[in-house]
């Protein structure tokens, strides 16, 4: 890609707009359609924009939310977010999994669609792929050539932090996109105990993640698993000190990691980014134009979203 210099802004759009779904008060425009997510969005996009000012901007969008991939590593995968449709095989209730989505939202991301395409923003997404791995590649592809922040709700893309080419996450779960945590490798030592982007992966695999349906090493928790990676220097190395007998790794402890050790073959599979998602050649830089005026004037009138549009417009300083 030419011309890489500035910042470049990732996206991680779900986290974003479900965000938005359950933060913004809901407001039904004139379709008959409720706007809050797609309103949501835009005043987060304008926030981000004027604050940092950044060249190059991708949404990057799940097109799998469930990849596979991860599901034939760990079963578990984000089970718990999902509702069996379609029931295929009455004696197992086997079906097709889909991912819960409030009626209200749903409506609303075919909009967000639109309105990105409207305005000339890139929306990235790879078929088989969550949007962390589009970010994960796209953070591999361009890392070194300009610095590079990561927004989201999301821990697991705390793995990318890497302080030495310029990639840290703005972690909204707590103060949204106005005021996020700002994580590199000194939040991650602070808050972890763990030295960078690669350590917190390999903790995150053996702590596990609830929220993502992974179990982690039964009895090792969040302080025993940054221990021990620090102890170690990676997850691998862990491994071959069990392997080779370190009697330093004893009793109980010794125990639940033999034990977790079919486990520990396949989360990495699940917690790691793709580093190679096939993403093609994608224009990130940030539009100097509107592209399609008559499309964002019929979703501003269709939707009731002409002053957020106003905001998205005067923040990326189109014309």
């Amino acid at each position: 890609m030419a011309d890489m210099t500035g910042r470049l802004l990732l996206l991680d759009t779900a986290s974003l707009y479900f965000r938005a779904f359950y933060g913004v008060p809901e407001v039904v425009g004139p379709s008959g359609v409720p706007t809050n997510a797609v309103r949501g969005l835009l005043d987060m996009i304008a926030s981000l924009v004027e604050r940092s000012r950044p060249s190059h901007l991708a949404a990057c969008w799940d097109n799998d939310w469930r990849p596979a991939f991860r599901v034939e590593a760990i079963p578990s995968y984000k089970t718990h977010r999902a509702a069996v449709t379609s029931p295929v095989d009455a004696a197992t209730a086997e079906g097709v999994l889909e991912e819960e989505v409030p009626d209200g939202l749903a409506v609303q991301v075919p909009i967000i669609v639109d309105a990105l395409a409207a305005l000339g923003l890139a929306r990235v997404g790879v078929d088989g792929h969550e949007a962390d791995d589009v970010i994960g590649t796209l953070v591999t592809l361009h890392r070194g050539q300009l610095p590079i922040d990561i927004v989201t709700g999301d821990r697991d893309l705390f793995q990318l932090v890497d302080d030495a080419n310029e990639v840290r996450v703005l972690y909204t779960a707590r103060g949204g996109v106005r005021s996020p945590d700002l994580v590199d490798e000194a939040f991650l030592q602070d808050k972890y105990g763990i030295p960078d982007g690669a350590a917190y992966a390999d903790m995150a695999v053996l702590r596990g993640d609830s929220s993502d349906g992974l179990p982690g090493v039964a009895g090792i928790g969040e302080k025993t698993a940054a221990k021990l990676i620090t102890t170690y220097g990676s997850l691998e190395a862990l491994r071959a000190a069990i392997d080779a007998g370190d009697p330093a790794i004893k009793g109980a402890q010794r125990a639940r990691l033999e034990a977790g050790a079919a486990y520990l073959d396949a989360a990495p599979k699940v917690v790691q980014v793709v580093r190679e998602a096939p993403v093609g050649e994608v224009d990130l830089r940030v539009p100097t134009r509107v592209a399609d005026p008559a499309l964002m004037s019929r979703l501003a009138v269709d939707h009731g979203l002409t002053s957020s549009f106003d905001r998205v417009v005067t923040a990326l300083r189109l014309s």
